[in-house]
């Protein structure tokens, strides 16, 4: 064994997308940090689809940005084409989203890390070390051992991962690349593994697809950017490279269009005549899948009484001919992928470039965990993303962005990072996987926030800048936008109070329904940017919802405050029931508000 003459502050086991928010945040917090990855050549690699945010997940993607995140800078240099979700309806539930070149994304997210004060490594971990005081270091399948103060595991789908392709089956964490059995080590530390499935679709070669038999859809213009800091995109010698870029006062983007196409009921009838192919429905496949991400196979099952259901053709990159199938994941054979797929307007001579395929894999129930995402049975061992039973890159960035924060904190022993329900969708996300566990792959919805009014993708920054500013997790540049932003809305409310139009002073104009800041006269609106003003818009008119939201918020903050001893010994409540001492034995609460949480 190789003892690397370096002991490191943090370790970081894997190179996705929780794996680059956790390196990143520790080395932004000044700590020696590694990443460990079996492949250097895959790193921030989009193994599924090539899209950042969506319902919800738009949220998190800014709320991981105005941490000091890297994917919303990296999303807005490499996006072909940018949509906000739910434009039309409420604020509270209007999400971006963005296409990204699969290739550009992948490569900037690779030299950002290059380009960081941390240290990255090609190797497939086994094994991490224990000591009486915590997680000390890790060990590779080739003989090299890392030691360090905290370590956090961002493993994906790799822990005993297995594809499926009809009745064939190959170990893997993704096609083509090798797997991890790193669970095994977890078991034998005592964490209790379990088994999920997950599945991607086929990729089809363009120039086989007959465009003119779909739908064309266009993104949004102008785009609206992720990050909050966009304008430092740039191609000037000190920056890093990019396709897109804040030019002449707005963000300028090439898009390039998706297409929509159907199913119909010859598409069903091939899929139902050929389940017996199928790993999902003949008992290969052990894992539980997402049910919010359903193969086509089940949604012709379950779904039956549908005869079509929407696909999305969308495009992989700039540079490639390369296109996924938005709402075909499946597990069934090629001959049959191909058979089906050629029912369907437009790919009627389609070739599949690269086959779907289901993938099982090992997770720990997240109940194990802290929500600094901190393992309860070992100290200074973190884990982040799927392997906390999550899907989706999103989900897993914003788990490795905390994780990576606490265990670089814990070590320069400053204050932890928690984000409550109320402070943002990571929070409610965390408190969900650390209170209630998942018995599926969790994904995160606007319809899991009890206060998505406040918990805007447009006040991300506003929300949670000044906090990561308070740990150290960002720079000065995003500080002084933010207090900026902070002022400008100051002064535009007491502009739009003392100044009128429409027979009054703005304000009340503009409280009144139909009536919108793009309807003000120039010489108005040039006083400040629109950005501003349409966050004043929310604040008036949603006034009497965010003010009761916030009376609630208050409520649920007594609670918070009451902590629980570590060492409570719930087996001596006799007033409570078998059961509930069990669960709370297990979950370990630290406050009343995360005991009243346990589901049950």
């Amino acid at each position: 064994m190789f003892v690397y003459p370096k002991i490191f502050d943090v370790i970081v086991i894997g190179a996705g997308h929780a794996g680059i928010e956790a390196a990143s945040a520790a080395a932004r917090l000044g700590c020696e940090t590694v990443m460990l990855t079996q492949s250097l050549d895959t790193i921030g690699q989009m193994s599924c689809n090539p899209a950042i945010g969506g319902q919800a997940k738009g949220q998190m993607v800014r709320e991981i940005d105005a941490l000091g995140g890297v994917m919303g800078l990296n999303t807005d240099a490499t996006a072909i084409q940018f949509r906000m979700l739910n434009g039309s309806r409420g604020p509270s539930v209007r999400s971006p989203r963005a296409q990204c070149d699969k290739k550009a994304y992948q490569f900037r997210a690779k030299f950002l890390l290059e380009r960081t004060e941390l240290e990255i490594k090609q190797g497939n971990v086994t094994r991490i070390l224990v000591d009486d005081n915590g997680a000390c270091g890790v060990q590779t399948n080739l003989g090299l051992q890392l030691n360090g103060r905290s370590v956090v595991v961002t493993t994906g789908t790799f822990m005993r991962g297995l594809l499926h392709v009809g009745l064939q089956n190959q170990a893997g964490g993704r096609m083509g690349d090798s797997f991890s059995t790193l669970s095994d080590c977890l078991k034998e530390l005592g964490f209790e593994v379990g088994r999920f499935k997950t599945g991607t679709p086929c990729r089809l070669n363009g120039r086989t697809i007959d465009f003119k038999k779909c739908d064309r859809q266009d993104g949004d213009e102008p785009a609206l950017p992720f990050s909050f800091v966009s304008e430092r995109i740039s191609k000037s010698k000190n920056e890093i490279f990019t396709l897109n870029e804040w030019r002449d006062g707005r963000f300028h983007v090439e898009q390039i269009p998706c297409w929509i196409t159907h199913t119909n009921s010859n598409t069903h009838e091939i899929i139902r005549n050929n389940l017996d192919k199928s790993p999902l429905y003949s008992g290969k496949i052990e894992g539980v899948g997402p049910r919010y991400c359903p193969s086509i196979e089940d949604k012709v099952v379950k779904f039956a009484e549908k005869d079509q259901h929407q696909l999305f053709l969308e495009p992989e990159g700039r540079h490639t001919e390369e296109y996924y199938v938005n709402g075909v994941s499946t597990s069934l054979p090629m001959e049959v992928q191909y058979a089906f797929l050629r029912t369907v307007p437009g790919l009627g001579n389609a070739d599949i470039i690269r086959p779907g395929y289901a993938v099982e894999y090992d997770y720990c129930p997240p109940i194990q965990i802290y929500h600094t995402l901190e393992t309860k049975r070992i100290p200074g061992l973190y884990f982040a993303g799927q392997i906390n039973g999550t899907s989706g890159y999103e989900e897993a960035g914003a788990q490795g962005l905390i994780a990576g924060a606490n265990a670089a904190l814990k070590v320069i022993a400053k204050p932890e990072l928690v984000l409550s329900r109320s402070d943002a969708y990571i929070g409610v996300m965390v408190d969900d996987l650390v209170t209630k566990g998942t018995l599926e792959p969790y994904r995160m919805f606007t319809s899991r926030a009890e206060h998505r009014l406040i918990l805007r993708q447009d006040n991300a920054d506003l929300r949670l800048t000044p906090i990561a500013a308070g740990l150290g997790l960002v720079d000065s540049n995003r500080v002084e936008k933010v207090e900026g932003k902070m002022k400008g809305l100051e002064e535009l409310r007491r502009y739009a109070a003392d100044h009128s139009y429409g027979g009054g002073r703005i304000l009340p104009w503009l409280k009144r329904i139909g009536n919108s800041p793009g309807q003000l006269p120039q010489e108005h609106l040039d006083k400040f940017h629109m950005e501003l003003w349409e966050a004043l818009e929310i604040e008036i008119k949603h006034a009497g919802y965010i003010d009761r939201q916030q009376f609630e918020i208050q409520k649920l903050i007594k609670n918070e405050s009451h902590l629980i001893p570590s060492n409570f010994d719930y087996s001596a409540l006799h007033g409570l029931r078998i059961e509930a001492r069990q669960k709370l034995s297990a979950a370990s609460p630290r406050t009343i508000g995360e005991a009243s949480r346990l589901s049950g």
